[in-house]
């Protein structure tokens, strides 16, 4: 049996996504929802989870029924999607209701986020500061684009016009320092700017290890929504246009062709995931790609890259996403159409 690309990373992803049961569902709600009875119950539940730091964990379902536990269990975090939507329904909340104690949980949480930014203008995956590689600067699963996102919407949109100029100002001054971080980080071979690695070590800026099978690398997949960031800036300096043309030359040099991942059932009925030889299928690209050689490679727990996804075992290979067509469309449309606009 084989599942073509779209469905099998459906499969691959509808643990994460079967149910979003967080702020985020009822973002696209017009806002004459966020004044009713139902949008007040939902508020209520969401407050709930809200940490005494100002933030909100992540992977938790913060929508059906409101938190009663133990408070310090309770970790904030920036990490899958964490705090920054909860932030936005908040927002939208205050405005339909006028209500102080929505502005008083959004106030708090937009201190967090402020609070949580290096003085170099990175954000870790988890504030307050936890040992390990979540003090590292982090643009796994976006999570830096989005908040560096929230802060542009605070900064400029008429949504939150009900905090003072002071206020919107740091968030505008957080933001500019958040792309000069990215700058930075951003790895340099040979004179030319390429991609970025999943997070920067937030002293040196350099290429810096997570999980025991997320090593230092270009990675191929939060690259994409670094450059689409840097693309949506009104104004672009020679350093950010250099930025940009670098990924996307890396990104064309360093497509994975000729292959194509199915999804198959093993001889024990297991689903398994293989890489097939097809000379008409769409380009891919590796989540990561070793800094010496720039060859795609895959990992499992023991932190030995391998070049082929068949060299890692089960577990690994059928639970992350290892390959993904992550910059066709950026490739395609976007850079097109930045370029289009004359930059």
């Amino acid at each position: 049996m084989r599942l073509p690309l779209l469905l099998l990373l459906f499969v691959m992803l509808s643990p994460l996504v079967t149910a979003d049961e967080s702020a985020r569902r009822f973002l696209p709600k017009p806002d004459s929802w966020f004044a009713s009875a139902e949008a007040k119950k939902v508020a209520a539940i969401i407050l709930s989870f809200q940490c005494d730091a100002g933030g909100w964990p992540k992977n938790t379902d913060t929508i059906s029924k409101a938190y009663d536990g133990d408070r310090s269990k309770l970790q904030p975090t920036f990490d899958n999607k964490g705090t920054v939507d909860e932030l936005r329904f908040m927002a939208r909340m205050f405005n339909a209701t006028q209500d102080a104690t929505y502005r008083k949980s959004f106030d708090r949480g937009l201190a967090y986020v402020l609070s949580a930014q290096y003085p170099n203008g990175g954000w870790p995956q988890f504030f307050p500061l936890r040992k390990g590689y979540y003090d590292h600067i982090t643009f796994n699963d976006d999570a830096m684009v989005r908040v560096l996102r929230l802060a542009r919407e605070v900064a400029t949109e008429t949504t939150y016009a009900f905090l003072d100029v002071k206020t919107r100002t740091s968030c505008q001054h957080a933001f500019d320092r958040g792309i000069a971080c990215i700058l930075k980080c951003q790895i340099v071979v040979e004179g030319k700017p390429t991609v970025w690695c999943a997070q920067h070590d937030e002293k040196t800026f350099a290429p810096a290890k997570a999980r025991t099978y997320e090593l230092p690398s270009f990675c191929g997949s939060e690259s994409v929504g670094i450059v689409r960031l840097l693309m949506s800036l009104e104004k672009t300096t020679p350093e950010i246009r250099a930025s940009i043309e670098g990924a996307i030359a890396w990104f064309e040099s360093h497509k994975v062709v000729g292959q194509r991942i199915d999804k198959v059932t093993d001889k024990d009925g297991n689903p398994n995931l293989v890489m097939v030889a097809d000379a008409k299928a769409p380009a891919l690209w590796a989540r990561f790609y070793d800094l010496k050689t720039g060859a795609p490679y895959v990992c499992d727990r023991d932190g030995i890259p391998k070049p082929q996804l068949a060299d890692i075992g089960s577990e690994r290979r059928n639970g992350y996403s290892w390959f993904g067509e992550y910059a066709r469309d950026l490739l395609a449309k976007d850079y097109p159409s930045w370029k289009m606009a004359g930059h």
